[in-house]
């Protein structure tokens, strides 16, 4: 059924979605109810009993052990015969943690010519040859212990007490920096730091310790680091302790806003983009509206050689086969599955496994394990090559579609992708997830239009008008597409007027 040929009052034909001829299940557009019909290719299915909308229902007989299939692909086994009409959710369908074969790039995938005609957006053009979408002063922690610090400086500084073309002064509190293992860990908190601090959306920036923990300021000062201009470093032992600091910090920082005060938004090609994918409080409508909608939006970004980073790697766990598919050449591939086979053997260590990722919401909405989850989740990449895949926090310097290794968390996994230098977020949520960051726009994408009603003041855009009838998958993509670059120039998000600003980094080892 195409989603333009939904009418908005349910009818047989039109209030069960089914995604691939080949699936034996429909989504529920509406709720159905027990002897209600519903009618899938031509094919009359009664309904046995009562499905909530976003679930699915099931359009011929599955006998125990056979495969329930959804976008043509295998999301589970049957726990037991399955007749037409019945609800198939977590009471009778199985997790399959199946082995599926991956079909290599033969050949290398060209990175795309600019086109003739570019568009542009009004942002801040880095020395760097990166461009930010916002110009704000960062104040970032360089441990748990100086994180009550980093929120006074920046509380203290009011809307009104700004300094021309400054949007802000930003905290970036958090529980890490001491108690860690020497090693990767550390090493991954100061990476994400050092691109915290060093972000295009960043015209200056502070780093912030105790004096005393495993995490020194010293990492990140001097001529060699990656940001060397406009970064000053402070510990409350050598400041004279918590308002010491707070006024030498607010000194400093109004020597910075003296020196932004010059900076203004210029013309910038929309290749300059870059556009981190991340969802929420996903639904079962997540891969039927937002997500192919902002697949959409994600190929036309390609196409000017922008870049679309999708993170989530629990999210990619089900549908890593068709995105190895997908990748520039075989170096990509197998660099995108070490990320993924390096997940497992971190899961191991806990007794966990990818299927644990979906919530109580998920399911709530109609996603009975992680491969259904996935397997909507990678739609918001589009369908254009994988030109990299980076690991956490990883500066990501490739244009179109990159992967980037994170946590399915998504405090965590906004905290990577913004380290990595995305200059703006696109979020889908079909739940209503509730979140922002400091220093990036996030956009936020509804998948139904309850919750876009629902949660109005949290939501930018109505995916949900797909399911409805109302608009087709490639309108809402150019939408989404078109208010990127409004964001980029300056409009603020819902999250942002809210001031939605969770900063988690990953922390991956022991607490010494």
């Amino acid at each position: 059924m195409g989603l333009l040929d939904i009418a908005k009052l349910p009818t047989a034909e039109n209030s069960a979605i089914r995604l691939h001829e080949s699936d034996n299940v429909a989504i529920a557009r509406v709720p159905l109810s027990p002897g209600a019909t519903v009618v899938v290719a031509g094919k009359s299915v009664k309904v046995l009993e009562s499905i909530p909308a976003g679930h699915k229902v099931c359009l011929t007989a599955i006998r125990a052990g056979d495969n329930v299939t959804r976008y043509g692909q295998a999301i589970g086994k049957a726990k037991m015969d399955i007749a037409p009409g019945q609800h198939i959710h977590t009471q009778n369908l199985a997790f399959h943690d199946h082995e599926v074969g991956f079909e290599f790039p033969s050949v290398e995938v060209p990175y795309p010519a600019p086109p003739a005609a570019m568009p542009t957006f009004l942002g801040y053009q880095r020395e760097d040859g990166r461009a930010g979408t916002r110009n704000y002063v960062a104040v970032v922690a360089a441990s748990n212990c100086a994180a009550y610090t980093v929120d006074w400086i920046a509380d203290s500084f009011e809307p009104g007490s700004l300094g021309p073309n400054v949007d802000g002064v930003v905290a970036f509190p958090h529980g890490e920096g001491c108690g860690h293992s020497i090693g990767p860990d550390t090493d991954q908190l100061r990476r994400t730091l050092a691109g915290v601090l060093n972000h295009p959306n960043v015209g200056a920036a502070l780093i912030i310790g105790l004096g005393c923990e495993v995490n020194q300021i010293d990492h990140y000062l001097g001529p060699n680091t990656a940001r060397s201009k406009r970064l000053h470093g402070l510990t409350l032992q050598s400041s004279g302790g918590t308002r010491g600091t707070v006024e030498a910090a607010r000194a400093r920082i109004h020597e910075f806003m003296e020196e932004m005060a010059g900076e203004h938004r210029v013309s910038i090609p929309a290749s300059k983009i870059q556009l981190g994918l991340n969802c929420g409080g996903s639904d079962s409508f997540s891969g039927i509206s937002a997500n192919p909608a902002l697949g959409v939006c994600s190929d036309m970004l390609a196409a000017l050689g922008a870049s679309a980073v999708l993170a989530e790697t629990p999210e990619c766990f089900g549908a890593e086969h068709l995105l190895v598919k997908r990748a520039r050449n075989r170096e990509v591939a197998e660099k995108f599955l070490g990320f993924i086979n390096g997940y497992k053997k971190y899961l191991r260590q806990f007794g966990g496994s990818f299927d644990d990722n979906p919530s109580p919401g998920n399911n709530e909405g109609g996603l009975s394990n992680i491969l259904e989850k996935s397997l909507g989740a990678a739609a918001k990449a589009g369908t254009s090559a994988m030109m990299d895949a980076v690991d956490y926090g990883e500066t990501v310097t490739s244009p179109g579609f990159v992967f980037m290794n994170t946590p399915g968390y998504d405090p965590v996994s906004l905290s990577g992708l913004a380290a990595g230098g995305v200059n703006m977020i696109a979020f889908t949520t079909g739940r209503g997830s509730a979140i922002g960051f400091p220093n990036v726009p996030v956009i936020k994408i509804a998948t139904n239009t309850n919750t876009f009603k629902r949660m109005r003041d949290n939501m930018d855009v109505n995916a949900g008008r797909i399911v409805d009838g109302d608009a087709s998958v490639e309108q809402v993509g150019r939408e989404i597409f078109d208010l990127c670059l409004k964001v980029a120039s300056g409009e603020k998000t819902c999250a942002e007027r809210l001031g939605h600003k969770e900063f988690v980094p990953w922390r991956i080892g022991p607490v010494l």
